[in-house]
């Protein structure tokens, strides 16, 4: 049995606007490891330095749910499915990451670790998955820290491209957190078309 250990992590669970991504990564053996800590805690820099070699070395997936989905389901559900997403989009690429680095398909375990205290509950119709929460995890288990840092980037880069969308509200800049910057805008022009209606602002 190969215990493989695949880390989900979100970014944006507490801004206005825009949506909440999720990041899953499965790391190989090889792994650089100090490349890794919990993305809030690297500078941009390093996030899109480690991101280079984190999609080029291992297993990898996204899952992005827009702000209508947040209002709907609410963040906690939304973030969850977020990490489903992103766990489905890695599997598909597990039998290249598998080859690659010349393990066995057969009798692949996979322990889904999600920072915080709720479980994503992923499941596959392929590989024996056992889902566990873990608090703190992206300052803990290098999966997770890679998968923050996968979830920040690419939030990063979509509020950015927001920010030329709607250049009035400076998405770009805060990227949709509840600056003080943003909630004046908010009160003044209204909500943007990525606003979270459901959040106070």
């Amino acid at each position: 049995m190969t215990e493989l250990i695949c880390g989900l992590d979100e970014a944006g669970r507490g801004p206005l606007a825009g949506p909440v991504v999720a990041g899953a990564v499965i790391l190989p053996e090889n792994f650089p490891l100090d490349i890794l800590a919990d993305s809030k805690k690297l500078s941009e820099k390093r996030r899109f330095s480690a991101e280079l070699v984190i999609k080029e070395l291992s297993c990898w997936g996204i899952g992005i749910v827009d702000c209508e989905i947040i209002d709907k389901i609410n963040i906690l559900q939304a973030s969850l499915l977020a990490m489903r997403q992103a766990a489905e989009s890695l599997f598909k690429k597990i039998p290249a990451f598998l080859a690659r680095c010349s393990i066995a398909s057969s009798d692949i375990q996979i322990i889904a670790v999600a920072d915080g205290r709720h479980t994503a509950e992923i499941v596959s119709n392929v590989y024996a998955v056992y889902n566990r929460a873990v608090i703190k995890a992206d300052d803990k288990i290098p999966a997770v820290m890679a998968a923050s840092i996968l979830a920040k980037n690419e939030r990063d880069r979509i509020m950015t491209e927001y920010g030329a969308q709607y250049p009035e509200y400076g998405y770009e800049r805060h990227k949709g957190y509840p600056t003080a910057e943003h909630r004046a805008i908010c009160r003044k022009k209204g909500p943007s078309p990525i606003q979270r209606l459901t959040f106070k602002y």
